[in-house]
């Protein structure tokens, strides 16, 4: 059976900058993405994207003729929901109040009615289900689904052996490592969370890990980190300081000291040395943050919010970021001072103003970045980054005083 995952129109807006260059499904929640999630539970070998059609090449849909499931892309799954799912015959949908979850259906190239319409027949979830619907969701999730994702990971498997004689380890039932693994003189803490450590992943010295914890495929935590428990280091990223409930979601660096709270990080980022996020306001009021979707500042409800971040976004070294701080795709931020709270795609400076990261130079950094990984910057990856520059262009205001 063919499974797509789609985005919410109801949601997706809400989770820019993010979702700029990625499905919904692409976001890393837990030790995996929405998708992998999902991928792992129905065991299939692979899922395809329903997403805005600038991303689909990259993302692809696969064969959309035919019978296929439909699952909404910012649904979390768990057991009960996954055999929910699966119990579907053709014609029916699952639901969540009004929100469509999953659907069974003939014809999968008549999603798009089925998602404005809904089915012949539907019903409701037996229990309330988990869904990503605001950026903040992603870090407020992350611990549970660390929990969750690392017992569907390593049920029935063994850990790799932690053979380093000068690491202190706590919980060593709640730690699993995968193969290639290497840790040295560190101290791992999994009485209160599980930690997980992903194949080819480095644990340098000096390095206080607290779980939950999920270290991704070839990922670091630098000599002396202070991991305080309910963060993923996403694939191949790097990470130093002090870290607290935070998402990197792969390929980006926080490599050295300073503080990241309460935040998510996208792809191919580089905080500079000495940055920090504040996630608590002086008078510990709910924090509120930039909405693309609202063009407006929305409040969050929560007192803890850092740093949202876009892909390909940079900050020089001592950067300060406000509380609830949103930066979109491709700045590049420096300077002394607080910059504003609300840092457009393609911006270029910091407190004393900015002016627009022209695209070609974004291109070449991004090139010249991606390589440093031994990867390509493609045309599908440009040609994203140009739509994306396209459609921020009246959030950079300073373009239409000129």
């Amino acid at each position: 059976m063919h499974v797509l995952l789609f985005d919410d129109p109801a949601i997706r807006p809400h989770l820019l900058p993010f979702t700029f260059t990625r499905p919904v499904a692409a976001l890393r929640c837990g030790i995996l993405t929405l998708a992998e999630k999902w991928q792992y539970r129905l065991g299939v070998a692979a899922v395809g994207y329903l997403t805005q059609p600038y991303l689909q090449e990259k993302f692809p849909a696969g064969d959309v003729s035919g019978p296929a499931l439909i699952i909404n892309g910012a649904v979390c799954p768990d057991d009960l929901l996954v055999r929910q799912v699966q119990a579907l015959h053709p014609g029916q949908a699952l639901y969540c109040d009004e929100r469509l979850v999953a659907a069974h259906v003939a014809d999968a190239s008549l999603v798009a009615e089925l998602i404005q319409d809904g089915p012949p027949e539907s019903r409701q979830v037996a229990e309330p289900v988990t869904v990503v619907t605001r950026p903040w969701h992603l870090f407020l999730f992350n611990g549970a689904e660390i929990r969750r994702d690392f017992a569907l990971l390593t049920q029935g498997r063994t850990s790799q052996p932690i053979s380093d004689p000068h690491t202190i380890v706590y919980g060593a039932e709640n730690i699993f490592i995968e193969e290639g693994v290497k840790i040295r003189a560190a101290i791992l803490n999994a009485e209160d969370g599980p930690i997980y450590l992903g194949k080819n992943s480095q644990v340098h010295e000096g390095a206080i890990i607290k779980g939950p914890l999920a270290l991704c495929e070839g990922a670091h935590i630098n000599a002396g980190a202070k991991m305080r428990g309910d963060n993923t280091v996403g694939p191949y990223s790097k990470v130093g300081g002090e870290v607290g409930n935070s998402i990197l979601l792969g390929y980006a660096n926080k490599g050295h000291d300073g503080y990241l709270g309460n935040s998510v990080i996208g792809e191919w980022c580089n905080l500079g040395a000495d940055t920090n996020t504040s996630n608590l306001k002086n008078n510990y009021a709910s924090v509120k943050i930039w909405s693309h979707k609202a063009h407006r500042f929305v409040d969050t409800g929560q007192t803890f919010c850092g740093l949202m971040m876009g892909d390909h976004s940079k900050c020089g070294i001592n950067t300060m970021f406000n509380t609830g701080t949103v930066v979109g795709v491709g700045a590049n931020i420096f300077g002394a001072g607080f910059p504003r709270t609300f840092i457009p795609s393609f911006s270029w400076g910091g407190a004393a103003g900015f002016e627009t990261f022209k695209l070609p130079k974004v291109d070449e950094v991004a090139e010249r970045v991606m390589a440093r990984r031994a990867l390509p910057y493609t045309k599908v990856e440009q040609d994203i980054m140009k739509v994306v520059f396209e459609a921020t262009e009246a959030d950079r205001v300073w373009e239409k005083a000129k």
